[in-house]
């Protein structure tokens, strides 16, 4: 199913150029076909014109519902399966990139005054390892350390120029493989993101990560957050 939605997406161009050269080949036969039906003047020659508009009207008719169909699978139903996605990176490799943050400026500067033992920086939950960003790319709900449990609706921002879609990503924390849970293509902004339904998993701590790729392929720093899965409510914890 996934490779089928990945043709059809990859090849969507080619697809509607393809079925539209068709169809005018059988409008222009309709169009004939109708001319020689009205001018027809025996009943075996109107027989045949007959035919020959039916049989175009029909391939007309075959050629729109398959446009339809495509312009379904590609906005709809694809992105709802994040690998017919093209070009997906994956986040973990992301997350070793390096970056110079205001947080890490603050401890040079504490540093320097020589007060950082008595006044420690506080963790920035917008910080450039995680890769969060408010203003474009963020996870608002659920927050840093956060206890969720059952089917939470995931909110935050994501919102970059030249915006091609996001992905909402898990993982164990001990763990290193992310899975894929959802993903869209439209911006948000601190709005919701998609839903996560946790009650199929493990109580435990888990990391959850926002990614964002541009309309060029190009992955950004996941934003990442840690939250605690607890038991279901309906089923307590021995």
């Amino acid at each position: 199913m996934e490779e089928a939605l990945g043709f059809f997406r990859t090849y969507e161009v080619w697809i509607y150029l393809g079925l539209g050269l068709i169809g005018l080949y059988y409008v222009r036969k309709f169009i004939l076909s109708w001319q020689e039906l009205r001018g027809a003047t025996f009943g075996l020659e109107r027989e045949s014109a007959q035919g020959r508009l039916n049989s175009a009207a029909s391939v007309l008719v075959f050629i729109l519902t398959i446009m339809i169909a495509e312009f379904v699978l590609v906005s709809f139903i694809a992105p709802t399966f994040p690998a017919t996605i093209p070009l997906l990176t994956p986040t973990l490799d992301l997350l070793a990139t390096p970056t110079i943050t205001l947080a890490t400026t603050s401890q040079e500067i504490q540093i320097a005054e020589g007060s950082l033992a008595e006044t420690p920086t506080p963790p920035n939950p917008a910080n450039s390892e995680s890769g969060c960003t408010p203003e474009s790319i963020f996870i608002s709900f659920p927050v840093e350390g956060a206890e969720i449990r059952d089917i939470i609706e995931i909110r935050g921002t994501a919102e970059i120029p030249n915006f091609g879609f996001y992905k909402l990503e898990m993982k164990k924390s001990d763990e290193q493989n992310w899975l894929t849970i959802l993903a869209g293509n439209e911006i948000k902004q601190d709005a919701v993101l998609g839903a996560w339904n946790t009650s199929l998993l493990s109580p435990g701590e888990y990391q959850l990560a926002l990614v964002i790729v541009d309309n060029q392929g190009t992955s950004l720093p996941a934003c990442i957050v840690k939250v605690s899965i607890a038991g279901s409510a309906e089923t307590p914890r021995p």
